[in-house]
């Protein structure tokens, strides 16, 4: 039996007084590929937001293993975040820093490693996503495909067993595309890494994806989940049938 690594119970999100997600909940498993999708504006990042702890939700828990991130505070959070990785949809690369020093940021930040430690841990995770030859660039002379790369190590800095993207291939041409969803395979292969992905990129899921969620803006719920290949074949005519084999509202 699969094992969950995430727990979400329950949870409601939204802004103010206004709800987009009502009391949902949903299990990652422990190494699996697992995508958050739905249509414009249904609520996939604010439910990535809750799920990583930069915005609390209205109600309901988020467990990352044991742990509860929407109740922790203080050391407990921290302990808690040193066990994720984000990579951000523009990758937020901070551009006055060499590749390597961003690399290092995180090992900065939350350890007492000496500088040749974390040097030595930097040029691995650039060596895992096939940029060890580009530690001593700066943002700015990468390409788009290359800056995705960079952040997903930089992301697997402190050696998450959960890595958080948020839209990985947005703005990258099919093969740069292809290439970043098969350099997430063989990380989540490999190292066991489990991936939480936030995406509308159907090439990308049905590449990558090993079961999803389907999020729904009107119901404010999940309408759907399973393997993408078997959401595409059932439920014909439904939102969901129409999403998976994009089928346009007017020909449903």
């Amino acid at each position: 039996m699969a094992e969950s690594i995430i727990k979400v119970q329950h949870l409601t999100t939204g802004y103010g007084n206004s709800v987009i997600m009502n009391d949902i909940s949903f299990e990652v498993n422990r190494g699996e590929i697992f995508g958050i999708l739905g249509g414009s504006g249904c609520g996939k990042s604010t439910v990535l937001k809750n799920m990583i702890g930069l915005t609390p939700p209205m109600s309901g828990s988020i467990f990352i293993e044991s742990d509860d991130i929407v109740k922790a505070s203080g050391v407990k959070r921290i302990h808690i975040w040193n066990k994720i990785g984000v990579m951000y949809q523009q990758s937020a690369l901070f551009g006055s820093m060499t590749l390597l020093e961003n690399i290092k940021l995180p090992l900065e930040e939350f350890t007492n490693l000496p500088v040749e430690a974390m040097d030595t841990i930097a040029k691995m995770k650039l060596k895992l996503v096939g940029l060890e030859a580009y530690a001593d660039l700066m943002p700015a002379e990468l390409s788009g495909g290359m800056k995705k790369r960079a952040a997903i190590a930089r992301a697997m800095a402190m050696d998450p067993d959960i890595l958080f993207l948020d839209e990985p291939s947005a703005g990258l041409d099919p093969i740069t595309s292809v290439d970043l969803d098969h350099l997430i395979i063989r990380l989540s292969r490999t190292l066991g890494v489990t991936f939480v992905i936030v995406t509308h990129e159907l090439p990308s899921i049905f590449t990558m994806a090993d079961r999803v969620i389907v999020l729904d803006k009107e119901s404010k719920g999940i309408i759907a989940e399973g393997k993408p290949k078997d959401l595409k074949a059932k439920a014909k005519g439904s939102f969901v049938y129409r999403f998976f084999n994009r089928i346009p509202q007017e020909e449903a």
